[in-house]
């Protein structure tokens, strides 16, 4: 009995240890972080969010302002599901833009000539936000000068946010929350000046600005869409928004019985509240929600407080809170916003654009290069069914992506770059000639494939896996004189830095690595089936070319002129990937030290950073991870609210975020084959570090 007892606490033992130590209190650990704010940010709005709908708001916890935030991220309202299209009138198609281009002995085409609709099938599908819901001062206009007094506080535990000010010497306070399953906005509101009838509550149904950044939405083109209230009652509205063949639903639900005055077009006016405190339910809806009904703010409030305690409760927790390196904080800070960032906004059915839910980049779509920066720390953090979810997407734009392949000439399925929900390649100058996304859905399956071992589950993904394999045999090609495989030409490699020179590119690092990893684990997959191994995909695998080599340190990419600058590609051969036998290590360790030491960091990007402390933790070389992590330049900025700032045009970027996220992980748990506790962190006495619910990489 006694040996029994003993062999079930040495097995607790081990458990915690690769748990990390000691538990963690992990409602301390958001709380600390929680965000305060005494005056109005231009680049630090708030959000909340349920994963797949998010509000933005300002300093009075709604949209008030919107103009002032114009600045720096705008305020919007977002959902997955709010695509918009202009009417195709003049019938363009991509095959008018397609650039018949020499790759080996065939003439493949690429969406890339400038054409009549070029613009306009980037544009199209857009997202859009859904409304703007603000203060308003009743007879006259609202602004920031106003306000006093003003805090505003984000409790991250609770996804709940209280804003406080005052207002004509009569104090405001709003609660601002998101329904965790539901597109619902809920609002408690309490001041004197409602009662009084001289604070409202202002509701406006923008245009779709179909814009390359920023802004989702416009306030102008009044006369080309309609907004019309199509039931009422003293407590309860539906308002219908229609822009072409885009409808959507707005149901407006409050505690108090009040006024909706159609100010405008599509303007709205909540007055005449008689309370000086009351709530209000606003739903955003595909579908006409029929007959209303009331709704309880306090059972939103509830199972929204659930929701979030189960999410922080579940999933990874990193502690650094006893480490003497005065740089514990601001990573711990960030590795807590970054999570509740990529919550709020992530946990989309569709790979989420470079700026999620919180404003648009790129018209809105995502692009499958960034799915691995967006959604891989899922995987790590133990919070698998959100990356799981997304691949959903892939079977259904399956099709899609395999008639663009057979338009090329190519067997298999060959991934788009940037795109909307329907999965049809945008025309670019850079995107059609990128490749490193073809590998990535392999990486996510093998990633999910650890949690979900099951026949079930592979042959639910080997479809998909087996035609990412075939276009990748396929679309690489072999040199009979240097008896190896190479990649392009034409090529624009990750980095994306030979972007001018796609007609003679050829080998770049990474994808020679990745291609390499992709065609053996898909041969994997065939063996988990009980099939043969693809003997051509192994030979492919284990004859590549060599990784390009100048000056004793891995380049971008053969035949290309380097500058020191952009993303540090190379880097990833050996970071985001594991070792394999085309490394060469001291090599890759001079590589390291070149980026850190010679780069340009004006020219980088958020990810970059992540990606440098991959390679640095794989190498042993902690103290550097941490150096390319809280590096102190403009693109690895992160603002208060917890966003990686980037320019002033792409105020945020969530690869940053994700990629931050992926990296803490291998700093923590490590990957396959690692024996060093904590590989990521410096062994000088100065890093504490706590963690649990991790996973290690590949």
């Amino acid at each position: 009995m006694k040996k029994t007892v003993v062999i079930f606490i040495f097995i607790i033992s081990c458990i915690f240890n690769l748990l990390g130590n000691n538990k963690i209190d992990r409602k301390a650990l958001v709380l600390r972080h929680n965000i305060v704010l005494t005056k109005a940010e231009a680049l630090s709005p708030l959000s909340v969010g349920n994963g797949h709908f998010c509000s933005t708001v300002d300093v009075t916890g709604m949209q008030t302002f919107p103009e002032f935030y114009q600045q720096g991220i705008p305020l919007s309202i977002m959902s997955e599901w709010g695509w918009h299209s202009f009417p195709n009138v003049d019938n363009y198609k991509l095959f008018d833009t397609f650039d018949f281009l020499q790759a080996s002995d065939k003439r493949v085409p690429y969406p890339m000539k400038s054409s009549s609709g070029y613009e306009f099938l980037r544009a199209n599908p857009h997202q859009t936000g859904l409304a703007l819901v603000g203060l308003e001062k009743i007879g006259g206009k609202l602004s920031l000068d106003d306000l006093e007094e003003t805090v505003q506080t984000l409790n991250l535990w609770e996804g709940l946010l209280d804003s406080r000010f005052k207002m004509s010497g009569e104090v405001v306070e709003v609660t601002t929350l998101c329904h965790p399953y539901m597109d619902r906005l809920a609002y408690k509101l309490k001041s004197n000046l409602f009662s009084s009838n001289e604070l409202g509550v202002r509701i406006r149904f923008p245009f779709p600005s179909a814009t390359f950044s920023k802004d989702p939405a416009s306030l102008e083109n009044d006369e080309l869409h309609l907004s019309e209230i199509v039931r009422s009652s003293e407590q309860s509205w539906v308002i219908k928004h229609q822009v072409n063949d885009f409808v959507y639903y707005c149901r407006i639900q409050t505690s108090a019985k009040v006024t909706l005055q159609e100010v405008d077009s599509h303007d709205f006016l909540l007055k005449n509240l008689n309370e000086d405190e009351f709530t209000l339910l606003i739903d955003f809806l595909q579908e006409d929600p029929g007959d209303d009904f009331l709704d309880d703010f306090y059972a939103t409030l509830n199972v929204n407080r659930i929701a979030w305690s189960n999410f922080w409760m579940s999933g990874g927790a990193v502690d650094l809170s006893e480490s003497k390196d005065l740089r514990w904080k601001e990573l711990e800070r960030r590795i807590v916003l970054s999570q509740y960032l990529t919550a709020i906004q992530s946990r989309q059915k569709y790979p989420p654009q470079e700026t999620g839910l919180t404003c648009n980049s790129w018209y809105g779509k995502f692009h499958l290069e960034m799915h691995w920066w967006h959604s891989v720390h899922f995987a790590l953090w133990n919070r698998s069914a959100y990356l799981k979810k997304t691949l959903d997407w892939y079977e259904n734009i399956y099709n899609v992506a395999k008639s663009y392949t057979v338009q090329q000439g190519y067997k298999g399925v060959r991934w788009p770059k940037m795109i909307g929900p329907d999965g049809i390649e945008s025309p670019s100058k850079v995107g059609p000639l990128l490749v490193w996304q073809q590998p990535h859905l392999i990486f996510y399956c093998e990633l999910l494939y650890r949690e979900n071992q099951s026949l079930e589950f592979v042959d639910k993904y080997s479809k998909l896996i087996e035609a990412t394999a075939d276009f990748m045999f396929d679309y690489a090609n072999w040199d009979s004189v240097r008896k190896c495989y190479v990649l392009g030409p034409p090529i624009i490699s990750a980095r994306e830095g030979n972007s001018g020179t796609f007609r003679k590119n050829i080998n770049p690092t990474f994808e020679l690595a990745y291609w390499s990893w992709g065609l053996k684990k898909a041969n994997d997959w065939r063996e988990r089936r009980g099939r043969k191994r693809n003997s051509d995909w192994d030979r492919m695998a284990e004859q590549m070319a060599p990784w390009p080599i100048v000056d004793n340190v891995y380049v971008e990419a053969e035949s290309v002129l380097e500058k020191d600058g952009g993303h540090p590609t190379q880097l990833a051969a050996y970071g985001f990937l594991p070792e394999s036998s085309f490394l060469n290590k001291e090599v890759m360790r001079k590589t390291l030290i070149h980026v850190m030491e010679h780069w340009d960091w004006k020219d980088t990007w958020g990810w970059d950073y992540p990606l440098m402390a991959m390679t640095a933790v794989r190498l042993n070389e902690p103290e550097l991870a941490i150096d390319a992590l809280l590096m102190d330049v403009s693109k690895n900025t992160y603002l208060p609210n917890g966003h990686n700032y980037q320019t002033p045009e792409l105020p945020l970027y969530l690869p940053g975020n994700g990629g931050l996220l992926s990296v803490v992980a291998m700093m923590c748990a490590g990957w396959d084959g690692c024996n060093i506790k904590n590989p990521g962190f410096p062994k000088n006495g100065e890093w504490n570090v706590k963690w649990e619910g991790l996973k290690p990489i590949f």
